[in-house]
């Protein structure tokens, strides 16, 4: 009998345990937990997505975790898709579909900037984007950033008003620079509707920061 995504799942999870454990935080499995609960919904929407094809991708698509400043942060899907490959073949994962697990993996990545061309590939990439707007993705924001030793926002300037965005440097910036631009490039329909609920809380988020930041009637 073929697996189903139901007992796909454990399945993933002892592979993704068997790996050497990241530190990283905002790539965890309540991570892969929250793109896989996400593309469910999109493929709700979606019809004739395969479950099996999405699972695998939303749970192994980081496998190669590379942090965002590395000289090699492009490549680090398509190391994930190469060793998912071997991982899920070993695991007894059904070989006509690891081409099109792979293809979702490498897809996922912005900084990979590859076309996603299955419907399974676009709702995997979907999902994974979203897991960087709303509530999470503003904690998934400053975490990162905090590794990678970024200052929280602009000492005088948070909304950069009369500046440069400079997300290398200031957190905050990464919204305007990054996240307000993930709606629009979302696959799907759903996706998409998604996407502007939660950057709605994004760009909320970021209005009342700069207001504690620098509130009214502070003394120079």
């Amino acid at each position: 009998m073929p697996h189903t995504a139901i007992d796909w799942r454990p399945r993933l999870l002892a592979i993704l345990a068997a790996q050497p454990q990241d530190a990283d935080g905002s790539h965890d499995i309540n991570h892969f937990d929250r793109v896989w609960n996400t593309a469910r919904q999109l493929m709700a929407t979606a019809p004739g997505a395969d479950t099996e094809i999405v699972i695998a991708a939303c749970y192994l698509h980081d496998l190669v975790n590379l942090p965002k400043n590395h000289p090699e942060r492009h490549l680090a899907s398509r190391r994930s898709a190469s060793l998912a490959r071997v991982l899920l073949a070993e695991a007894g994962y059904p070989a006509a579909k690891l081409d099109a697990v792979a293809h979702a993996i490498e897809a996922h990545s912005f900084s990979a900037n590859i076309e996603p061309i299955t419907l399974e590939a676009q709702i995997v990439q979907d999902a994974d984007r979203l897991d960087a707007l709303g509530m999470i993705g503003i904690a998934r924001l400053f975490y990162i950033a905090g590794r990678l030793g970024h200052r929280l926002a602009h000492p005088d300037d948070p909304l950069a008003l009369a500046r440069e965005l400079d997300d290398t440097a200031y957190s905050l910036d990464h919204i305007v620079v990054k996240l307000a631009g993930l709606p629009d490039r979302m696959r799907t329909e759903a996706g998409r509707r998604l996407g502007w609920e939660r950057l709605e809380t994004v760009m909320a988020f970021r209005e009342a920061f700069a207001k504690e930041w620098h509130p009214d009637g502070i003394e120079p």
